[in-house]
């Protein structure tokens, strides 16, 4: 008798059509999620064949039969309806996941691709819960719509942030590693978006979860966009002793000496206002993030100091500051500060081992340079046996066409030629009039013989500077074995 049932079984479409169904469903969740066209093809031919069982059943997957749960065949009816419905569902997502996509958009897709899928998941559910269970589905929206309201008033600001972070998405006003600035000051990089929350890394390191409902609300500037180049306003004021022409060329060697700030658009120096006291001035340029905002600033700030200083400017006083003068300084009256070779060896770290009647030495004996606009200092590969401090103008550093560093009023260069015998590591010119004051061998020679203890303290502080130029990297570090060799010709010069 058991044999007979299991031949009746075997030979019901509908015993296999719930077998294909359940072979589906393994097969879909063996398939990767990757392979979608093969997982496409493969859910349509179960559910084709799906179909084929039904029709040759006589079974409409759209018409409620009323069953008696007391017949098996019933059960086998239900079972296969549902499976057929589901695999339907399977179907509808397969092309909605392979077609469903937006050109160059792939967050806007996903984020559709969902909402679809989700709509296709809530019109299977209500569709077998009508053919195939009977439920009145238009009592079932009446009463379900009742409990939405009640969740919606309940859930309000959540649903609030989700349609928010769908709005946001959507419109496309950021994207992941964006830089966004908020009205309410939030600054950062955008690190994660969910359908709630967005998550912003600060400068600070610390993580800010903002609510998509807020973030909507505020006003939201996207520095990433069009590029992360971001524009810097620096305000500085200078006594009027000279006339604003001649400022004006000093404030675009300033910005000319930056390697901080991009190059192209050039920067730009805008004269805001003069009066008895300050003639201000605006220095606008950019840099390359806006998380190299502030080495930016510091690098200028530096050489408007070193570049007033060289071309003898006075920093005025603030705009806020009260005080009482007898004499204002002006172009006929002022007497700049006075730059000497003793006043730039003074203002180098390299030489702040030395006594003063030591730097004075080192003064007496250096010797004035001078070079052209576009002249060549030094090719690459080339030794200069002296180290060269500038007094004024920039020297570009060029590997090739490519220009990796420029050098500004108080920079020097030269010193492993003088003290190691190596050649520069860059190509060096003149990229506006330059003069330097040149210190040769023979001047540091009685120096270091004098204080030999002062030899290893000097190398260490050249050797470090030299190799942040090279970038090498060599099994010991660039600096030991520069020091070796700057080292061994400072002894080789005391011993001769």
């Amino acid at each position: 008798m058991l044999q007979g049932h299991l031949d009746e079984l075997a030979s019901d479409p509908l015993a296999w059509l719930i077998l294909l169904g359940l072979a589906g469903i393994v097969v879909w969740y063996l398939l990767s999620p990757r392979r979608a066209n093969l997982r496409l093809v493969v859910q349509i031919a179960f559910f084709a064949a799906m179909t084929a069982a039904l029709i040759e059943s006589d079974i409409s997957p759209g018409r409620f039969q009323d069953y008696r749960f007391e017949d098996t065949r019933a059960i086998f009816v239900i079972v296969a309806k549902l499976l057929w419905w589901l695999h339907l569902a399977w179907a509808i997502i397969g092309f909605v996941r392979i077609y469903l996509v937006l050109e160059g958009r792939p967050r806007e897709a996903r984020l559709l691709q969902d909402i679809v899928v989700g709509l296709v998941y809530l019109c299977v559910m209500l569709s077998a819960l009508a053919f195939v269970f009977g439920v009145p589905i238009g009592t079932l929206v009446a009463t379900s719509g009742v409990i939405a309201i009640v969740l919606g008033l309940a859930l309000q600001n959540t649903l609030g942030d989700v349609f928010s972070g769908i709005a946001l998405t959507l419109g496309r006003t950021y994207s992941l590693g964006d830089w966004i600035l908020l009205a309410d000051g939030t600054e950062g990089r955008v690190i994660a978006s969910t359908w709630r929350s967005t998550h912003v890394l600060t400068m600070a390191n610390n993580v800010v979860v903002l609510p998509n409902g807020v973030l909507a609300k505020l006003g939201l500037t996207n520095i990433s966009q069009p590029d992360e180049t971001h524009l810097l306003r620096m305000t500085v004021r200078v006594a009027p002793t000279r006339m604003p022409s001649i400022i004006e060329d000093v404030m675009q060697s300033v910005l000319a000496g930056c390697n901080s700030i991009v190059k192209e658009p050039p920067p730009q120096v805008a004269l805001k206002g003069v009066d008895a006291v300050a003639l201000e001035i605006e220095l606008l340029f950019r840099v390359t993030s806006p998380s190299l905002r502030t080495q930016a600033r510091n690098e200028v700030i530096d050489l408007f100091y070193r570049q007033c200083k060289s071309a003898g400017l006075l920093l005025a006083m603030p705009a806020s500051a009260i005080a009482f003068m007898n004499e204002l300084p002006t172009e006929e009256g002022a007497r700049p500060p006075e730059i000497t070779p003793l006043s730039l060896i003074e203002a180098i770290p390299v030489f702040s081992h030395l006594t003063k009647s030591e730097k004075e030495l080192l003064a007496q004996s250096s010797a004035v340079r001078e070079f052209q606009k576009g002249e060549i200092i030094a090719h690459q590969g080339q030794t200069l046996p002296s180290l060269m401090i500038i007094r004024a103008g920039i020297v570009v550093m060029r590997n090739g066409e490519q220009q990796q560093r420029r050098l500004s009023p108080g920079d020097f260069f030269g010193e492993t030629g003088l003290l190691a015998g190596m050649g520069e590591v860059c190509t060096l010119q003149a990229l506006t009039p330059v003069t330097v004051y040149e210190i040769d061998q023979q001047s540091f020679a009685p120096l270091l013989e004098a204080r030999p203890a002062i030899a290893e303290k000097i190398a260490a502080t050249l050797a470090a500077r030299a190799d942040d130029v090279r970038h090498l990297s060599l099994p010991t570090t660039g600096q030991e074995r520069s020091a070796r060799a700057i080292l061994k010709a400072i002894r080789a010069i005391f011993r001769n």
